[in-house]
């Protein structure tokens, strides 16, 4: 987890991410090195569709992580991201379903905007048959919903 982002190619993402077997390890790397890569946001696009649990888990924890961390990114870029939520939000394992509810529930706290395009996101998911995304939008929408998160995102008008 060790490094200087600038120096990190594609390939280093590819081959420490193979080695990634639990969520902290594949949280940490990706909130200290990953995001502040310039290949995240591909990652993210590769990672989203790939099969191993936790490099999947990790496009998710990078969106997470980008929603929270990057304040120069604008709406659309995370907007882009929301089909990724939708598709992967039926995926049954759950390191990686917490990590979509993850990334859905950052998008969801940056702005009334983004707010309001995840909790639409999550009433679509509330109405899958996958258990799992009737999980994360119910969790989603608790969070997203609530007055605390809409008095601080009011807050910020």
């Amino acid at each position: 987890m060790i490094d200087k982002p600038d120096h990190v190619s594609e390939g280093q993402m590819e081959l420490w991410s193979r080695d990634f077997n639990s969520w902290d390890l594949c949280d940490q790397c990706c909130n200290n090195l990953f995001r502040k890569t310039r290949f995240a946001r591909t990652k993210i696009m590769e990672w989203s569709a790939r099969p191993e649990e936790f490099v999947k888990r990790a496009a998710f924890t990078l969106i997470a992580c980008l929603a929270v961390y990057d304040k120069t990114a604008v709406d659309e870029d995370f907007e882009a991201l929301l089909p990724l939520i939708r598709k992967a939000a039926s995926d049954e394992r759950n390191y990686v379903a917490k990590a979509v509810n993850w990334a859905l529930r950052q998008i969801g706290k940056r702005n009334a905007r983004l707010n309001e395009l995840a909790v639409t996101a999550a009433r679509e998911l509330s109405r899958m048959e996958s258990k799992s995304a009737r999980w994360i939008a119910a969790d989603a929408l608790r969070e997203l919903t609530s007055k605390a998160v809409q008095q601080r995102l009011a807050a910020r008008k």
